[in-house]
């Protein structure tokens, strides 16, 4: 029986949700990368098991006129490469068109990171509520221990450890991670639980950080309320949902922490990942030594 796009990407699609336990978000861009690469092909009567190296070229001239941005691009390249790894590791398949082209290298972005004078200035929350509580815990956790915003916000009770001063969360792949964090970050859900109860309404739910309907805070929740904080401090460096976790990394790395225990908080699964945070400091100590050396 030949082998057609739609069964293919279904058993990818279903190995990545089953063995590789990726999240419905991260499946969903996945599908949304390989449909688009299916449709394509078809359009030009190609088949799976008869993808030549000149169909993937064309792909990306296709993607090039359709002005995606390179991101964008590199994002499809990846998801379609780890696609036929998968044939090829799974199934009696040839091997893969697509690693008989010379892809672009994509330049890595430098994450944008906030100065230890900045994250001061939007740490620094007068207390007056429960949400106020809620909003210094968050942001001195996060930058104290550099957990993702989806992880942040799917926080339980149970997976922080007040004693210990340690968090538990399950990041990408479904892999736990137990991290510390300091003592700034430990004042601060401390006295964000003491007011906790305050903001339940009917029901008695165990996430940590509630939205003010007593639920879970969103992703979109987290953000709207870190850009209403950075603007009200008149915060200029560009904020990303991520920047206070990026801001952790560039510190550490800053006073002496190594990149595999760096690597090991943020839970990359690649320390090429990790790396980035490098360029970050290397850039801080140019612009140090052009502002404080003569012939700078």
């Amino acid at each position: 029986m030949k082998r057609t796009f739609e069964d293919t990407i279904q058993d990818f699609l279903t190995f990545l949700r089953v063995d590789k336990k990726y999240s419905v978000h991260t499946i969903d861009s996945y599908r949304n990368d390989l449909y688009k690469y299916e449709i394509f092909m078809k359009e030009r009567k190609v088949e799976i098991d008869d993808v030549e190296k000149k169909d993937i070229e064309e792909y990306l001239k296709y993607l090039k006129l359709e002005q995606m941005s390179m991101a964008t691009i590199a994002h499809t390249i990846s998801s379609i490469r780890s696609f036929y790894k998968f044939l090829a590791t799974n199934s009696n398949f040839k091997k893969s068109p697509i690693e008989l082209i010379d892809l672009p290298k994509m330049k890595k972005k430098i994450p944008k990171v906030l100065s230890e004078g900045e994250v001061n200035t939007l740490l620094n929350i007068t207390l007056t509520d429960p949400f106020s509580y809620r909003n210094k815990a968050m942001l001195e956790l996060m930058y104290g221990s550099g957990l993702r915003v989806s992880e942040l916000v799917n926080l339980t009770l149970y997976d922080i450890d007040i004693e210990e001063a340690i968090v538990r969360t399950m990041g990408k792949g479904s892999k736990e991670r137990v991290i510390p964090f300091g003592d700034m970050a430990l004042e601060s859900l401390k006295a964000y639980l003491k007011v906790r109860n305050e903001m339940l309404k009917k029901d008695n739910v165990d996430v940590l950080f509630l939205n003010n309907h007593g639920r879970k805070l969103t992703r979109q929740g987290f953000f709207k309320i870190v850009k209403k904080i950075a603007k009200e401090k008149q915060i200029k460096t560009e904020f990303s949902p991520h920047t206070l976790r990026h801001s952790f990394a560039s510190h550490l790395l800053k006073y002496g922490a190594d990149l595999r225990s760096i690597q090991e908080f943020l839970g990359h699964s690649d320390l090429s990942t990790t790396q980035i945070y490098t360029h970050i400091e290397n850039d801080t100590k140019k612009e140090v030594y052009h502002d404080a050396h003569p012939h700078g």
